[in-house]
Order: C-alpha cells, then structure tokens, then sequence
C-alpha cells in the first residue's frame, strides 16, 4: 500500500506555498487562518523538516517547499484530467479560469453568454487576481496572464494567446466637453492617473506622442487599473487603457479615445492550460473559445511609428 501524505494539508500547503501567506490562503480556501496552520504543521510533522520560514509577519515558503509545491500541482491537474475522463458521459462539466481582474471584467465575463449558448454542458467560474506578481495557483483549469505566447517559458504548460493588448489615451466624454484633448500637449492641466500593475504606460504613450518632454507632469497613481478606470470614467482625469479589450466602455460612451491613432504594442494576454488536458474536453474547448474571440484587425490599424 501507498504512504500518502495527508492529502487534505497537501492541498492546503500547496495554495500556501503560492500565496506566501496564511491569511491569503485561507481566504482563497473559504477556512480560517488556525486551519491552514494546523494543516502545515501536520504535513511538516509527516515529512520531519519545516516548510515555511517567517520572514517579517509573513509565514514564506522555503526553496524546497515551492519545488515540492510545483509538483503537488501537477499531481492534481493529472487528477482533474482523469476525473473529468471518468465523469458521467453527458454530465455538465465545470471549467475553472483563473484571469485578472480587469480582463475579466471587461472582456471575458461580457462574452460567456456566447460561449453558454454554444456549450451548455459547460460551466465556466472564474475567479480573479489582481496582484502584480501573479503567479500559476493549482485548483484551475486555465490560468489567464499577461505573458508572452512562448511554450519553453512554461515546459508543463500549453500557452495559447487570446487577446492582443494595445494603449491609447481614454478620458470620459463629459471630460473632453468640458476640457477636450485634441493633440498630445493638450493632456497639461488634467489630472493623469497611473496604475502599479501597468508601469511605463505614461513614458511609453508620450514617447510615441512625440511629446516625451511632458513626462515630468505629476501622477496620480492607483494599485489596480479597474480603480484607475473607474476614476476616468468618472471624469476625474484622463489615462492609458488597453484596447481592445476596453471597446466595450467605448462603444457605449463611457470612455473615449481622443487621440486614438496614437498607441502603443503592449504584451498580450495568454490562456495557459496543462499540457495533461484532455484534447477535444471542456477545457480545450473553452481555450479554443476564448482563442477565437481574439480580434484580428486591431494590430493592421497600428502605424508603424508605435510599434
């Protein structure tokens, strides 16, 4: 017979092992923070050495326990993939996506009802992450980032590129009523919002604007770019957004893009899915999907200059 590990603080050590974080884990796991503690200790007691380390109030996984931790994940994508093979033939199938937040506000979550409609024996739930260090979590099925399409960056994984990412200048329209932008030296005297998870977004769009010598002009600056959204939404400043991903709040006036023929090739959005999963399953299905939203017009419209 199989020495296994406790199999249940497996699973909790591997979410606390991604997160670097007692608390995280918990929250991500719906337990309290006694219970992932409990649990790490039991798995520490099992295997006689120590996992995680504290490093100022944090409790941070060792070197040897994020390599254990990759593996643990693997293990359980091979489980998904297996019960899912052995699943109820005709049974709804449930696809769990992993997306920043932004991406799945804007874009993933207002076209699902499409992909229902083409596939309901397939429930997607998707859960977002904001932070700007985002790393690979197990318990999903497809994991949405930011990141190049290059498979050798993640050899365990299949990368499928879903959604090209370009920036351009957004205001609201009450705004430019009030106050218009019609050519880049025009942004002096608004308010600029900047967001952390988006750096360089400011230097890079003045630098294809041709007005680099603005770059001095004060920001305000946001942790997450939804913020930053809302803010400029709300007519309280201008900013760079992402297209196409922000159409949407374009096409129906809630945002504008007053110097739109300005933009700047950012790295795109990626669906990353175990290289395990099953071909011609939910989840392929889903990616193949998500892969096939992707617009095909947006980079033919850049001009050269911005690339």
């Amino acid at each position: 017979m199989r020495r296994l590990p406790p199999l249940h603080a497996l699973r909790v050590f591997e979410v606390a092992a991604q997160t670097d974080s007692y608390a995280d884990a918990a929250a991500e796991l719906g337990v309290t923070h006694g219970a992932v503690s409990r649990q790490i200790a039991v798995l520490e007691t099992w295997l006689g050495q120590k996992l995680f380390v504290k490093e100022g109030r944090r409790m941070v996984a060792t070197p040897a326990a994020r390599l254990f931790a990759a593996e643990i994940g693997l293990s359980f994508d091979r489980l998904v993939v297996a019960a899912e093979a052995c699943g109820q033939p005709g049974a709804r199938r449930i696809v769990r996506v992993s997306a920043p937040t932004s991406f799945a506000m804007r874009w993933l979550i207002p076209r699902l009802g499409r992909f229902h409609a083409g596939h309901p024996d397939t429930e997607i739930v998707v859960t977002t992450v904001s932070t700007l260090f985002e790393e690979l979590r197990g318990g999903v099925d497809v994991t949405i980032r930011r990141g190049p399409g290059r498979d050798r960056l993640l050899p365990q994984h299949r990368v499928v590129p879903v959604l090209d990412d370009v920036d351009t200048l957004i205001m609201s329209p009450a705004l430019f009523a009030c106050q218009p932008v019609l050519k880049p030296s025009d942004i002096q005297g608004h308010t600029l919002f900047a967001t952390e998870t988006r750096p360089g977004d400011w230097r890079d769009w003045l630098e294809a604007a041709g007005v680099h010598h603005l770059a001095g002009l004060s920001r305000q600056r946001f942790d997450h770019f939804f913020v930053t959204r809302q803010a400029i939404e709300d007519g309280l400043g201008i900013g760079i957004g992402p297209l196409p991903m922000l159409e949407m709040d374009v096409a129906n006036g809630r945002l504008m893009t007053p110097l739109a023929d300005i933009r700047v090739v950012r790295t795109g959005y990626v669906a990353i899915v175990g290289r395990g999963s099953e071909e011609g399953g939910s989840v392929n299905r889903f990616v193949e999907w998500l892969a096939g939203e992707r617009p095909t017009t947006i980079l033919a419209q850049i001009q050269p200059s911005s690339l």
